[in-house]
């Protein structure tokens, strides 16, 4: 099978369903229903013909059929404020690159194996979505951002409430992160971004009041400050180094309390969703590296 054959499998479903907007979802879930789920026997018959002849029919119907599998694991995603027609694109893309990898030497149903894939492209999204300054791409982040709503069902926390100062300390701990960091990661994955709700069992206290480690001092405080003053500064630096679309891109994707959807910057430069997803990547890797090597200059 040629290696080529996934950038095949995605303009050969050009044609399916799309959400376009928000309100558009009822309508986009409607439609896939459309598409029949195959048996375990229709499944090896297709998964063959594409593996062997490299039948696009066959990898198509493998894709739509389990369209509703990824929009299922996509729904899941919402809470991060990132469009969900984005969303709901990047988990069929995860789809596409299972059905390209997956052969019948795996001993599992398609759908096993693609959860992977799904979940994976779906993360990846998310973390080069939301802002570079806020969340970044370290390790520390990226450790938080898959661990802590683990770790939280472990310790039986399945609300939102904020975590009391001792947990914080204990996860902090277990990840060898910063208690604030875990403070915040925590207030972001919770899906609220006011701090002005009410948070305590009484009614009395509000989300903000969580936020602070008392025992940190007004000098520790300003530092923090200060540095994220610094890592905004460097950040809208390199950004000017990037070309003008690519600059517009991250800002309204990225950098935006309401990001725009790839359909709509698609619009705009008069080039297709895909194309505008691969410029967005590009961009974000180049503007990452010029971060890097910009904060690691001026650490030095």
């Amino acid at each position: 099978m040629s290696q080529n054959s996934h950038a095949v499998i995605v303009k050969n479903t050009t044609n399916l369903p799309l959400v376009v907007e928000e309100n558009s979802l009822f309508s986009y879930l409607e439609k896939i229903k459309k598409f029949p789920i195959l048996s375990e026997e229709e499944e090896i018959r297709l998964v063959e013909e594409f593996r062997r002849h490299g039948s696009l029919e066959a990898a198509q119907t493998l894709v739509t059929s389990h369209l509703r599998l990824a929009a299922k694991i996509a729904l899941t995603y919402r809470r991060y404020g990132l469009p969900l027609a984005d969303i709901i694109s990047e988990a069929n893309i995860g789809l596409m690159q299972a059905v390209k990898k997956f052969d019948l030497e795996k001993k599992v149903r398609l759908a096993t194996y693609a959860i992977w894939w799904i979940k994976a492209a779906v993360n990846d999204y998310v973390l080069r979505s939301w802002s570079l300054v806020k969340i970044g791409t370290v390790a520390a982040q990226k450790k938080l951002f898959y661990n802590l709503s683990r770790i939280k069902s472990r310790l039986g926390l399945y609300d939102n409430k904020a975590m009391e100062p001792e947990v914080v300390e204990q996860i902090a701990k277990e990840l060898v992160v910063d208690k604030q960091d875990v403070i915040e990661m925590d207030q972001r994955l919770g899906g609220d971004s006011s701090l002005n709700v009410v948070a305590g069992d009484d009614g009395t206290m509000e989300k903000i009041d969580f936020l602070v480690d008392k025992r940190q001092n007004i000098e520790e405080n300003a530092s923090r400050k200060q540095e994220n003053s610094l890592k905004q500064k460097i950040l809208y630096q390199c950004l000017s180094l990037l070309n003008e679309r690519e600059q517009y891109i991250i800002k309204n994707r990225m950098l935006s309390d309401a990001p725009v959807t790839l359909e709509e910057i698609g619009e705009k430069f008069a080039i297709s969703r895909e194309r505008v997803r691969q410029i967005e990547k590009k961009a974000f890797d180049k503007l990452s590296e010029k971060v890097k090597l910009a904060l690691a200059s001026e650490m030095c």
